[in-house]
């Protein structure tokens, strides 16, 4: 059984890789196009540049997974797993408020620091997990 998952783990190496090389990129996009639209276009809404810089840095990994991390994998209609891949990015951002309205009001750690741990400590790593899953289950499964 160990060596069953070892195999599994070995196998989906290079698309994890891949897949956390595309993440880092992705979250460098959405931090550059947040600080330029706060500093430049629209310094008073940091809640719109929030949602401008999410939806290209999602865009940017749709994008690059489909075209690199997940190439190997089945190809549909751009439009369904464009979808697909938004849908599973909700159950990732899902899981992070989780984590963090856990931590925040039920633990009743309500610091910055606390804050930050559970959303992008936690909340980041399962989210994160639960995305690279559902990437290879629905957006990008097999079909053999």
């Amino acid at each position: 059984m160990a060596s069953g998952v070892v195999e599994r783990v070995r196998g989906a190496l290079p698309e994890l890789t891949k897949f956390g090389l595309v993440g880092l990129s992705s979250l460098l996009v959405d931090l550059a196009v947040f600080n330029l639209l706060l500093h430049t276009v629209i310094e008073d809404k940091p809640l719109t540049a929030k949602v401008i810089s999410s939806v290209v840095s999602t865009t940017n990994a749709f994008v690059l997974n489909r075209q690199w991390s997940f190439k190997a994998r089945s190809k549909r209609a751009v439009h369904r797993e464009y979808v697909e891949f938004f849908m599973i990015n909700a159950g990732g951002l899902a899981i992070a408020l989780v984590c963090l309205g856990f931590s925040h009001y039920v633990l009743d750690l309500t610091s910055r620091l606390a804050d930050n741990v559970s959303s992008y400590g936690f909340g980041l790593v399962l989210g994160t997990a639960f995305r690279f899953w559902g990437y290879r289950k629905w957006v990008w499964a097999h079909t053999d």
